[in-house]
């Protein structure tokens, strides 16, 4: 099934029927106006936990809470048409329980507007991913180079070197996807090992500086647009640079200003 063929929105069914098929464009949106503006060319719009350090500054995604994501996500709910809308649950509402997990899910459903959650997934998350299916909360799983992890895995670095370690992320990847998630996350995953989860289940993948085999590609909306200036991945693609357009107009504006030619009497 073509997504890119109706205006319709779309569903989780939707976008796990495109596996194999038609290649899933996914970007983030954190705020009304960027899910406005990115709209009509976007398969999944994820409000995801690096908004802490694209929109708050922080250094990690650990410190963002709960309630913070719900009111982005909310936003972006409030204005989108098409594209099908997945937020993260961050960092310490989801891992304690699967009750645990399930509360935190149902207020980002409820309360934000999703249609379903995306979770970083150990194999121990088996059991959440589960838990909640069977509730009926979709879910992404989010595998590999997980940012909510970073203190365990030793900072950002790719996963999946080696054929222990690519074994590791295909058994992790195949529970995931019996424990019912309509979709994986694959991110700083070498090639070679994305690719064979790719192959390894029969439910899509989206990658982030993964592999060009994957069902679908995502990135940060504000490193493909300049605005995130040295923060950007070594694997994302500036496709417009906008922070010399925005720093030239704050400028003009500033130099108005003081010269005394803004505002103009009417």
């Amino acid at each position: 099934m073509s997504a890119h063929r109706t205006n319709k929105r779309l569903t989780v069914p939707t976008i796990r029927r495109m596996k194999g098929g038609d290649k899933i464009v996914s970007l983030t949106a954190y705020s009304a106006w960027m899910a406005r503006l990115i709209d009509s060319v976007t398969d999944v719009l994820i409000v995801g936990d690096s908004m802490a350090m694209v929109e708050y500054g922080m250094s990690s995604t650990l410190g963002l809470p709960l309630d913070t994501v719900i009111g982005h996500c909310a936003a972006v709910d409030r204005v989108r048409q098409r594209p099908l809308l997945v937020c993260d649950l961050p960092f310490a509402s989801f891992e304690r329980s699967p009750q645990q997990a399930y509360e935190s899910a149902a207020r980002v459903i409820a309360e934000g507007g999703a249609d379903a959650v995306k979770l970083e997934c150990t194999e121990a998350m088996a059991e959440t991913v589960a838990f909640l299916v069977q509730r009926g909360i979709p879910v992404m799983s989010h595998i590999g180079l997980m940012p909510q992890h970073v203190n365990a895995q030793g900072g950002f670095r790719r996963q999946g070197k080696g054929k222990t370690a690519s074994s590791e992320l295909v058994k992790q990847a195949k529970m995931m996807a019996h424990a019912g998630a309509f979709s994986l996350l694959l991110e700083g995953i070498y090639s070679e090992t994305a690719d064979l989860v790719t192959k390894s289940v029969t439910v899509p993948t989206i990658g982030i500086g993964a592999s060009l085999g994957c069902d679908g590609q995502v990135l940060v909306t504000e490193d493909i647009l300049g605005l995130t200036g040295d923060d950007i991945p070594g694997f994302a693609r500036i496709y417009q640079d906008l922070k010399p357009g925005i720093e030239e107009a704050a400028a003009r504006f500033a130099d108005d200003v003081r010269e005394g030619l803004f505002p103009q009497d009417s």
